[in-house]
């Protein structure tokens, strides 16, 4: 699941995506839909009727009936940032975890201990 809340910028910018993906051939769409979820972090299916086209109509429908929220820029920029501390951290935990299970070398150590064997040489 995406976002689900967005700033009216966003709104404007992910509308005119979604105008521009019913207009264009299947292929075009595969790369709008990519650069919803990758930029945007929206998801259509998170909003639409299974089955039927999600423009941007339906993208204001999806406003007026309280899926999505609308919320000033400073807030969603804080809300970003935090989905983006969060993102780290988990990713963090993840290489941890995969380094004491031996599944992943811990690359900032074996740095660290390749420039103590050259200081020595």
């Amino acid at each position: 699941m995406g976002r689900n809340k967005f700033s009216e910028k966003e709104l404007e910018e992910i509308g005119k995506l979604l105008r521009q993906k019913n207009k264009v051939n299947r292929g075009k769409q595969k790369l709008i839909r990519h650069q919803l979820r990758v930029d945007y972090e929206f998801n259509i299916s998170d909003f639409n009727e299974p089955g039927k086209a999600f423009g941007e109509e339906e993208l204001l429908e999806a406003v007026r009936r309280g899926a999505i929220h609308v919320l000033d820029d400073a807030t969603i920029a804080a809300m970003k940032e935090k989905r983006a501390r969060d993102k780290a951290k988990d990713e963090a935990k993840r290489t941890q975890e995969a380094v004491e299970k031996g599944e992943q070398t811990d690359w900032q150590e074996a740095l660290r201990q390749w420039e103590e064997w050259e200081e020595k040489q």
